[in-house]
């Protein structure tokens, strides 16, 4: 068989079992014949996809359904406990690690600080993160599918190079290989903004949205990107630096060496140098050192600290509604840590998005904050792996998806 032919085929096999798996997650329970219904897939090739998954544990046959007549269908559905993922979130300190099984339910987690800031220093951390969530957890080893790395800064996930980190202050790592050659398993890095957009593409509010984004407020502000379906990450990974476009070229010095982004008005750092400038100003009560005094302050009744996350939120709603302008999304979901602000920070951009978007534009997009659980972010980075079972390879022709 000429090798383009056979390879054809493993494509088309692949794309096939990806789209069977993730009909099984997505409607599940379900019989073969609806199985076969609702992919296309003729039932021969349903009956071999579907004894492929449940000899690999990762489908289950249930008690029979419904029968309109003749023998009930044997039902399948996705077997959580198939497989496990490591997701790690790898802050400039620690690395927050979480163990979910196939459904992004998380059975295990730790938080571990890092030994140092250079690249061989933490990739030697993280092998012993996920050694030690491993054994904790008592799953055996061989379950474990693969470990998702998300972090901040400009990663380029097809190739498992770390760009440029902001944070982290690393240019051009090789992150990902680095990390597989030391933890022998199937490793990927994505920014991580974009694995909590994953996350609820596949297993969150985005599943069976096409046009959605993510937008995260916290240590500093992010956009994740989903397009007609498909993920969007430019085109060297660096889609969605929401944070650094521009509000004021004059304004205050930005962590990427610029002047007046996004973030210098709504991050944590910059709300913190807002407060500290309302209280030498006597505004204020006292200076901050972080963001939960100055929510404290505010939920305490403090007006200025009110009006400082009611500034950031007004700022924020401009910005967003250029993001609607630009990609008319049918949801917008915030997350991140900048939403225990809660209304001090949302109503104000809620306001501002209400006054300042196209009519028409603002109807089709539905404003969603979810509420923010320190979790997050790992289960985030293990739908890295995750996305690695239920999303097809790339497609080819519609044609070719029946062998």
């Amino acid at each position: 068989m000429p090798p383009n032919l056979l390879g054809n085929r493993d494509l088309i096999r692949d794309i096939n079992r990806s789209n069977v798996l993730n009909t099984i997650k997505m409607y599940g329970p379900l019989g073969r014949a609806e199985i076969a219904r609702r992919t296309g897939l003729s039932p021969a090739t349903i009956t071999g996809i579907t004894a492929e998954l449940i000899g690999k544990n990762l489908v289950l046959e249930k008690s029979p359904g419904d029968s309109s007549g003749g023998r009930p269908p044997i039902m399948l559905a996705l077997n959580p406990s198939g497989g496990f993922v490591i997701g790690i979130k790898l802050t400039e300190n620690s690395a927050i690690a979480a163990l979910t099984d196939l459904e992004a339910t998380v059975i295990a987690k730790s938080t571990t600080a890092l030994s140092g800031n250079k690249p061989a220093q933490v990739v030697q951390d993280l092998n012993q993160v996920v050694n030690s969530l491993v054994e904790s957890s008592g799953v055996p080893k061989k379950q474990l599918l693969g470990v998702g790395i998300g972090l901040a800064g400009i990663v380029d996930s097809a190739r498992g190079i770390l760009r440029q980190s902001p944070i982290s202050g690393w240019q051009d790592v090789p992150l990902r290989d680095l990390l597989k050659r030391k933890l022998r398993v199937m490793t990927t890095i994505e920014n991580d903004v974009n694995t909590l957009t994953l996350a609820e593409k596949y297993f969150g509010s985005g599943q069976g949205v096409d046009h959605f984004l993510v937008v995260t407020v916290g240590r500093g502000v992010g956009l994740g990107i989903v397009m007609n379906g498909r993920f969007y990450h430019g085109a060297g990974g660096g889609a969605g630096e929401f944070g650094h476009t521009v509000i004021d070229p004059l304004g205050p010095a930005c962590a990427c060496g610029k002047h007046g982004c996004l973030e210098t008005f709504v991050a944590d750092p910059g709300l913190v140098r807002m407060a500290n400038e309302s209280a030498g100003r006597g505004e204020l009560a006292h200076p901050v050192t972080d963001v939960c005094e100055l929510l404290a302050l505010a939920n305490a009744g403090d007006a200025a600290a009110q009006a400082i996350f009611g500034r950031a939120g007004r700022i924020l709603g401009q910005s967003v509604v250029n993001l609607i302008a630009l990609f008319n999304p049918q949801k917008i979901i915030f997350s991140g840590e900048g939403t225990r602000a809660g209304d001090f920070l949302f109503k104000p951009m809620c306001a501002a998005i209400e006054e300042l978007a196209l009519p028409r534009l603002l109807q089709d997009a539905k404003i969603q904050i979810d509420p923010w659980g320190d979790d997050a972010w790992a289960r985030g980075a293990a739908s890295l792996v995750l996305r690695e079972l239920f999303e097809p390879p790339v497609l080819s022709a519609p044609g070719l998806l029946n062998p």
